[in-house]
């Protein structure tokens, strides 16, 4: 699967393109802007673009009104395949939020509903009782997403439902080219219909993703041969942040150890999570973290550890906001991309992740732990990575059962004398690779 060698770079469209909240129906080709990023997000050895929605919604673009059309703020159907041509021809793959679970009041469906009410065609869409009300006064009441009412869930056993999303997708990759889809809030979806989905895609395109969103419990009962090829793996996202302000790093490393080490009880050995350091929904990580040295060590071990990296927009040069400043915060727009010390370090962190066969394929053991430092090895076969972090501000002699000999560091390229171990600078992050 190319997902599992790739580097991810998350936009969210409607944000990044300057887009008004409200769909005021102006249509303005804003998702052109792409174009101009592109050659940034290659500079930045990403090779997939992750789009949070496009299609023609409410709002945020997660109360969908149509899953044939791009938003009329972002522009048209030909824009879009303007964007995604241009991406291809880099060498970067596309995938696309799929907001399944639910649609907006706008959807085309849900609207003759409330029209017509017993008399629509598509009042088993949704989750309806006529004999009640919503806080819209609709005169009915539906299910909405998590009592969000603006989110109208749809019923995934309807069979025409299950064939409308299933034409839709046919549609984005015949009309697209799409890759794959993120499935928003996949916990809450159909277990038969993720099913149905998952063997309806392996049909449709070779090798085509499918990676859940995912907040909490056992990711297998998504994430297995018959549904998604990956999740979201938020335990670790909190546990990398927490471990730096915590000055602990045994928290995250208990996560990775409980994920991917060796061991029969681990619960996710040689899958491929999606791993990240903030995205859309949470504050960025410049702004999180307590200590801002601490930032390119956290993006070396979301690089290092076993996992797919994705790159929030922005991000890469330390563009802040926190999540109790809005969604209009977390989801800015920049007239440019920018680039700084930051921005090099991931790139090469990018470069490094999807060359070596271990860092993609390896397992997960952990050679060295204490509070401000910790090594972890990865191993595919007969090549092998050590990822190395001291988030500590006096340098720090790593003990370990490396062999003697001579390693490389990845990231410096620097040569590195393996005696017993080595040493790190304060602040510091390696990937050693043992010369053969």
């Amino acid at each position: 699967m190319w997902a599992y060698e790739s580097v991810f770079y998350q936009i969210y469209p409607l944000g990044f393109c300057g887009a008004p909240f409200e769909n005021d129906g102006v249509q303005a080709h804003r998702i052109l802007k792409v174009l101009q990023w592109t050659e940034h997000i290659k500079k930045l050895n990403a090779n997939a673009v992750y789009f949070s929605p496009v299609f023609e919604s409410d709002t945020h673009g997660y109360n969908t009104r149509d899953f044939r059309r791009i938003d009329v703020r972002l522009g048209t159907n030909e824009d879009f395949q303007t964007v995604c041509a241009a991406l291809h021809e880099a060498g970067i793959r596309v995938v696309l939020d799929g907001v399944f679970n639910h649609v907006g009041r706008g959807f085309w469906a849900f609207q003759d509903v409330l029209r017509n009410r017993e008399n629509s065609p598509y009042l088993d869409w949704f989750h309806v009782d006529l004999g009640g009300n919503s806080c819209y006064n609709d005169g009915l009441w539906y299910e909405g997403w998590e009592g969000n009412y603006d989110l109208v869930k749809l019923n995934l056993r309807n069979e025409a439902v299950i064939g409308h999303i299933f034409d839709s997708v046919r549609f984005w990759v015949e009309t697209f080219g799409i890759d794959g889809l993120r499935l928003d809030v996949a916990y809450c979806l159909d277990h038969d219909f993720v099913r149905r989905l998952r063997a309806f895609c392996d049909g449709l395109k070779e090798e085509f993703f499918l990676v859940g969103e995912m907040l909490h419990g056992d990711y297998n009962q998504l994430m297995n041969d018959a549904m998604l090829h990956s999740a979201t793996n938020y335990e670790c996202y909190k546990g990398l942040h927490s471990s730096f302000n915590s000055m602990n790093l045994f928290e995250v490393n208990h996560s990775l150890q409980r994920q991917f080490g060796a061991e029969n009880w681990c619960i996710y050995r040689e899958k491929h999570l999606l791993s990240f350091v903030d995205n859309h929904d949470v504050t960025r990580a410049a702004s999180i973290l307590n200590n801002p040295a601490h930032l390119p060590l956290l993006y070396a071990l979301c690089f290092g550890m076993p996992g797919i990296p994705c790159v929030y927009y922005g991000s890469e040069w330390g563009a802040q906001a926190r999540k109790e400043e809005g969604d209009s915060a977390l989801r800015a727009c920049f007239a440019q991309p920018e680039w700084n010390d930051l921005t090099d370090w991931i790139a090469r962190l990018a470069e490094v992740k999807r060359r070596e066969k271990a860092l993609n394929w390896g397992g997960f053991r952990s050679v060295v732990l204490t509070n401000h430092q910790c090594i972890f090895e990865r191993r595919c076969g007969d090549e092998c990575v050590w990822v190395a972090v001291n988030a500590g501000d006096q340098p720090y002699w790593a003990g370990f059962d490396a062999p003697c000999g001579c390693a490389v560091d990845l990231l410096s390229g620097q040569e590195v004398a393996f005696s017993g171990g080595a040493e790190l600078p304060p602040y510091s992050a390696a990937f050693w690779k043992l010369r053969l």
